[in-house]
């Protein structure tokens, strides 16, 4: 929304908070947005195989898949999408967070595709990190950054 964008986001909880396959559907779109459903997404963000297992069948062709490589050994289960596995747990123990590795992955997306810029997802970041969540920022960007310098570095 910084960047003048519609949003939506759709989390699924139930029973599978406790170690099952949790998920949240965000939809980013330059139009109005007519339902948060997502059945086919062009981007699947994936921690765990049992999450893998699940939501991979329902990426588009020609999508996009980002996983988490330190968790998942092989998530090139489909040669019709891209691959790209990023050590997320790795780099986030590696900064001494891992719990920030969502934020390794999301550093990832934003560097490799370039839909939101680095300074609207620090803003955000700030924006929803406040009070005594404060002090969360600077670990959560410098995750982040880690994830974005992964792809840059990946590139070249």
């Amino acid at each position: 929304m910084i960047e003048g964008k519609e949003v939506t986001w759709f989390p699924s909880y139930g029973a599978e908070m406790r170690g099952g396959t949790a998920n949240c559907t965000v939809v980013l779109s330059d139009e109005l947005i007519g339902s948060p459903i997502v059945t086919s997404p062009d981007i699947l963000i994936t921690m765990s195989g049992a999450s893998l297992n699940k939501f991979l069948p329902r990426l588009k062709q020609k999508g996009l898949l980002l996983f988490d490589s330190s968790l998942i050994m092989d998530g090139r289960n489909r040669t019709d999408v891209e691959n790209i596995g990023v050590p997320a747990t790795d780099i986030s123990s590696g900064i001494g967070n891992t719990k920030s590795a969502n934020m390794v992955l999301l550093g990832a997306l934003v560097g490799y595709t370039g839909l939101l810029t680095e300074m609207a997802v620090f803003a955000a970041l700030e924006r929803s990190l406040h009070g005594n969540k404060e002090k969360g920022v600077a670990a959560n960007k410098k995750a982040l950054v880690e994830g974005m310098k992964f792809i840059e570095d990946k590139k070249s």
